[in-house]
């Protein structure tokens, strides 16, 4: 693997093969891990999943109330699909 130089602050840049490796994008967030002997875990930050994108998708969009059987086979439905 190829070295890197640290700057005079004590930063360096990650190429690009490295973050797409990783998956991250401009913007994104990695983390460190401190292992033994020195050596230094990088990963990427992926925040946890929360429902808020969720709530209000459909908010003024349509008259119809859902019930929550419909709620569930839709939820069911897509987790299906996923797999």
């Amino acid at each position: 693997m190829p070295a890197q130089t640290i700057t005079a602050k004590g930063q360096i840049t990650l190429k690009r093969d490295l973050l797409q490796h990783l998956g991250i994008t401009p913007g994104e967030r990695i983390e460190f891990e401190k292992l033994p002997n020195g050596e230094i875990r990088l990963r990427a930050a992926r925040p946890a999943a929360t429902i808020e994108p969720f709530l209000g998708l459909l908010a003024g969009k349509t008259s119809k109330i859902a019930t929550l059987q419909e709620l569930d086979e839709a939820a069911a439905a897509s987790w299906s699909a996923k797999r």
